[in-house]
């Protein structure tokens, strides 16, 4: 639920369309380049984004000025329900403007829009090392899956194919 506090229109949290395309490649790009990951140019990213939102598959949040920052959400069908799983792809904001309540705001407008995208759950991935994020995430309610809170340590396999 919505924390009463915080003043999400404070934050000017809102639904990107394909015009923020060049907004979303540049946080997407930055987001990547800040933890020394390879990244397509703003504009290839940008390209992809409106793919993306084309298809109806990803919905991408965004909130401040800039905007500063962002949240991508993969939709698609459940096994396990007869609901969406929603899968929180991304979540960034740019370095001075973390620890304002951006994130935080960006995340509770991503679950609203989940739930209304008929999503039974949200799952993420994230690093050990990233307290900041683990603690934004564990606060709004997100459970280390394997064991609960203090349950073993989950990993996220991947591979280029």
């Amino acid at each position: 639920m919505t924390d009463p506090d915080l003043n999400l229109s404070a934050f000017g949290v809102r639904g990107a369309g394909p015009a923020d395309a060049e907004a979303i490649g540049r946080l997407l790009h930055d987001f990547n380049r800040e933890f020394g990951e390879p990244t397509p140019s703003p504009a290839e990213l940008a390209a992809r984004i409106r793919v993306l939102l084309a298809r109806g598959d990803t919905t991408v949040i965004v909130g401040g000025a800039g905007p500063d920052g962002l949240a991508v959400l993969r939709f698609r069908l459940s096994i396990w329900s007869s609901g969406q799983e929603c899968y929180l792809a991304e979540l960034y904001v740019v370095p001075e403007r973390r620890g304002l309540g951006l994130g935080r705001a960006l995340m509770q407008t991503a679950m609203e829009e989940a739930r209304r995208q008929g999503a039974d759950y949200m799952d993420l991935g994230t690093s050990e090392t990233d307290t900041a994020a683990r603690h934004l995430y564990e606060s709004l309610g997100f459970i280390n899956r394997e064991g609960g809170r203090d349950g073993p340590v989950m990993y996220v396999y991947e591979r280029d194919l």
